[in-house]
């Protein structure tokens, strides 16, 4: 039952952060899922670092730092997602100023 939260929760922080972020992501669901996943887990870690994991009541300290990490890495799986698919399909992921036209 663990990992089915663990996929709703990546789910909807990632969600969340892409809807966050300004711009448009290209991020298929199945990443962003994955995004959002890691950032909860990035989250919970750094709030055991802290001391403010197990509080009582609401943990708000805990679900900020989910969303602030799941943001980070939706942030750059999107970055490397738009390299990996400017590479791929042969066009080029930066810009080619500088580059003479001429031959």
């Amino acid at each position: 039952m663990g990992w089915l939260w663990a996929i709703i929760v990546g789910l909807v922080l990632g969600l969340i952060a892409k809807a966050i972020l300004p711009g448009k992501q290209t991020l298929p669901l199945w990443l962003t899922v994955l995004a959002g996943m890691g950032g909860g887990a990035l989250g919970n870690g750094v709030s055991s670092w802290l001391g403010v994991r197990d509080t009582r009541g609401f943990d708000w300290t805990r679900h900020v730092l989910q969303l602030i990490g799941a943001i980070v890495l939706v942030a750059i799986c999107d970055a490397l997602w738009r390299a990996y698919k400017g590479r791929k399909s042969g066009g080029s992921a930066t810009p080619t100023a500088g580059r003479s036209s001429r031959v």
